[in-house]
């Protein structure tokens, strides 16, 4: 027989397996994002995870167990948030490029430490290297409410070229606490 009668049909498969590939991408790209969640949405999520739990706990550990873990790390949770003065409210996470031993994540995170808000965006490369792992941070860009200070713009600069996150937590920390502390003073006198 001629194959050219059969060459569309060929070249029409090879293009649906092509569509089916990009699809297949493209889900699983969003199957990976993380979304904004609000802490209404959380406890909400808490809440149906307790009545999941409550079913499938048959056999495992008890009930009353697992609801003194969640207790627990609620508290733990609640005092890291009072300690650090950070409290986040939202997070999403998209995956860029994921190899057997490299992966890079695109992250945004937004939250305020005191009263001060902060918005974050940033790539984490994450290599594995036989036992070992290493994060490099990479392309982060800080939105602080309290740039119109030269001082804190420096710093901002300095931490975004060096991407050195740590620094940044730290630093905020202190800064916002000591930033509030001259705002209520400042609201005393007037």
């Amino acid at each position: 027989m001629d194959k050219s009668i059969f060459q569309p049909y060929e070249d029409e498969i090879q293009a649906l397996e092509e569509e089916i590939r990009l699809l297949t991408e493209k889900y699983e790209d969003i199957r990976q994002e993380s979304t904004f969640f609000s802490d209404e949405e959380i406890l909400k999520a808490i809440k149906s995870f307790q009545r999941e739990t409550q079913e499938e706990t048959k056999g495992h550990e008890s009930l009353s167990d697992l609801k003194a873990q969640l207790e627990s790390l609620e508290t733990d949770l609640s005092f890291l948030m009072k300690f650090t003065g950070f409290h986040f409210t939202s997070h999403s996470k998209k995956t860029v490029e994921k190899t057997r031993n490299r992966t890079v994540q695109k992250h945004r995170l937004s939250g305020k430490c005191h009263s001060l808000s902060f918005q974050l965006q940033f790539q984490l490369l994450e290599m594995q290297n036989n036992e070992k792992v290493s994060a490099v941070v990479s392309d982060l860009s800080i939105i602080m409410e309290s740039r119109e200070d030269s001082n804190v713009s420096k710093f901002v600069s300095s931490i975004e070229e060096h991407g050195d996150l740590l620094t940044f937590f730290r630093s905020l920390s202190t800064y916002a606490e000591w930033y509030e502390h001259r705002r209520r003073t400042f609201l005393h006198f007037k």
